[in-house]
């Protein structure tokens, strides 16, 4: 399998920056496992939008795969209360 390439928009940086340092970690392995496989178990696909969604305990992140440039771009990274409000 082809492995993707990592994306991640400034805005989401940003976001990941502000969470604590313990639960960054663990964000951030996920993110890579995103990159062998990135319709992984428990992934979820957003109704009426091409962007998907992880869980990591209290985090979620929403992403675009992009199957024909081989690409996966975050989009957004934040806790489960605030990820889906614009």
């Amino acid at each position: 399998m082809e492995r993707y390439k990592i994306e991640i928009k400034k805005t989401a940086a940003k976001e990941l920056a502000s969470i604590p340092i313990k639960d960054q970690k663990r964000i951030i392995k996920r993110i890579r496992e995103l990159s062998s496989e990135p319709r992984p178990q428990g992934v979820k696909k957003l109704s009426g939008e091409e962007k998907y969604r992880i869980r990591q305990g209290d985090y979620r992140v929403l992403y675009e795969i992009h199957d024909t440039i081989i690409t996966v771009v975050v989009i957004r990274v934040a806790h489960r209360r605030d990820v889906y409000r614009d």
